[in-house]
Order: structure tokens, then C-alpha cells, then sequence
């Protein structure tokens, strides 16, 4: 695996440049983080390591890793740890609740990574987990309810109360419309990978992508020296959201509205080096 290692090593050099060169083409002003922007980063002080996580980009899984490696072997298999566990804010401790110096320590030191995905396939993924399965009531009630009210016309009382057959359609006009971002901030399962991981402040060791999961994820594993039993979940590919599928959601879209939703997501189209979509009409 020696000659493997040395090929991820040069692939993951570029991903790095990549990133360094848009955003020293994009970001004029450097500015200073503040604790609520290090919310997303998972600390592993036993192998220093610093993961920003990213809903609807396996991080379920590497949570479930995380816990294990900082679980002082309360936990040996991430498959053993319930889905739900791995959200308890309390399971993992992020960089957020360490005091300064610790922090800036940290973000020299240890070993940061995050892991992306092709944007809009992660947003028609995000969708179709909040938006289209009957048991998100959460989901449905705080968003779904308030998008049918503002993007549909002439709802049914039944759809306002419960908000449980939001269109993709009307979650794109959401995402588009200038309130949506003034009342508060996106939710994490569509905010933009940048707006939740700082990649031009904060300068990652490793970008891991979902398309290469495996490989990355055990690039990482080996970098930190984990235990080799430590492995990275193999993905269930049934349900995934794929690239076909995707295409599929954006066919209602007007090119209009196209283009202003990739405008929308547009760094991190550039920053982790995503080509535009082929199926949409925005040339």
C-alpha cells in the first residue's frame, strides 16, 4: 500500500491547492472566528484530531467513528452505536466549548479534516430525508409548515397544519427568498459546506469527498495512527441520492431558478472543485 498512500498524498496536495487558490481568489477579507463558528468541529484530543462535520455527507457514520476513538473503549464497532446516539450533543465535545488558547492549540496541531459532496446531490439528499418521510415531523412542523404558508398558493388547512408534502419546487423558491436567510440562519442539513466549515480560515489537512468515502476515510484513520480495528462503515447504497436522481428534482426548476440556486452554492461548487451539473439549463 506504500505506492496507494503516495497517490492519495498527491491527490489530497491538490485538493488543498485547489481550495488555497479559490479562496485566495474569492475571500478579500480575512476575518476572525468566533466560537459559535467552531460548533461543527468534533474534537479527538486522544489522537488529535479535529472533524467538521457535514449533515447529509455520511456524518452520521463519522460520529459514530469519532465516538469510538474517543470512547476510551466504551465502544469497539461504529455499527453498534444507534443513528441517534451519534446526534446527542453531549456524545462528542466540539472545539466551541474549549477556551481560547485551547483552541488556537488545537487548530495547530491536530490533524483537521471535513468531508464534501457534490452540492445540489447533497441538497435533493437533505430534502428527501427532511421533506419526504412521514416520521421528520420535526422538520415538517419548523419548516414545512412555513414554506407551504409563504410558496404555495391557495394551501389546504391540512398542509399548513402539518407541512408534511412540501415540493421540491417550493423548498428551492425557500432557499431563494430574502427573508429565509434575514429571519435566521439555513438549517445545517442545507447550509453551504463554507458557511459550516470555514475552509478558507480554518486550512484542512485532509478533504475528503463522498464519492471517494472509503478510501479517504481510511487515508484519515491511518494518518492519526487509529487501531486497525477501527474501521469506516461500509454505505448502504439503496436509498443514496445519486446524480440521475438528482437531475430528476431539477427538471421542474425553471433555468431562471436554476441559475440562482447554483449561484447560491456557487463557492462550494468552486472551493472543493465540482463541475457545474450537466442537466441543468443555465449555459
Amino acid at each position: 500500500p506504500q505506492f496507494e498512500q503516495s497517490s492519495l498524498q498527491a491527490v489530497h496536495q491538490q485538493r488543498r491547492e485547489m481550495l488555497s487558490n479559490v479562496c485566495s481568489r474569492y475571500t478579500r477579507k480575512r476575518r476572525l472566528l468566533q466560537p459559535d463558528d467552531l460548533r461543527h468541529l468534533v474534537v479527538d484530543d486522544t489522537h488529535g484530531l479535529l472533524y467538521c462535520y457535514v449533515p447529509k455527507v455520511a456524518c452520521t457514520n463519522w460520529k459514530r467513528v469519532m465516538m469510538v476513538l474517543t470512547g476510551q473503549g466504551k465502544y469497539q464497532d461504529p455499527l453498534e452505536i444507534p443513528a441517534h446516539e451519534a446526534h446527542v450533543p453531549s456524545n462528542l465535545r466540539t472545539l466551541s466549548e474549549y477556551s481560547v488558547p485551547e483552541i488556537n492549540y488545537r487548530l495547530r496541531s491536530y490533524l483537521k479534516f471535513v468531508f464534501v459532496r457534490e452540492p445540489f446531490e447533497r441538497l435533493v439528499s437533505a430534502y428527501r430525508n427532511k421533506f419526504t418521510l412521514s416520521y421528520n415531523t420535526a422538520f415538517h412542523k419548523r419548516y414545512g409548515t412555513k414554506i407551504i404558508r409563504r410558496h404555495r398558493q391557495q394551501p389546504s388547512d391540512r398542509a399548513l397544519e402539518r407541512g408534511d408534502d412540501v415540493r421540491f419546487e417550493e423548498f428551492v423558491y425557500y432557499l431563494l427568498d430574502p427573508r429565509t436567510q434575514q429571519e435566521e440562519p439555513f438549517n445545517e442539513h442545507w447550509e453551504r459546506v463554507h458557511s459550516l466549515c470555514h475552509p478558507c480560515i480554518i486550512h484542512y489537512d485532509v478533504v475528503g469527498k463522498y464519492e471517494t468515502l472509503a478510501e479517504d476515510a481510511n487515508y484519515i484513520l491511518q494518518l492519526v495512527g487509529a487501531d486497525t480495528s477501527v474501521k469506516f462503515p461500509a454505505s448502504s447504497k439503496t436509498t443514496r441520492t445519486t446524480d440521475g436522481m438528482t437531475a430528476q428534482f431539477f427538471q421542474d426548476i425553471s433555468p431562471f431558478y436554476q441559475r440562482r440556486l447554483f449561484n447560491l452554492y456557487k463557492m462550494d461548487y468552486l472551493l472543493f472543485n465540482y463541475s457545474i451539473p450537466s442537466y441543468l439549463r443555465i449555459r
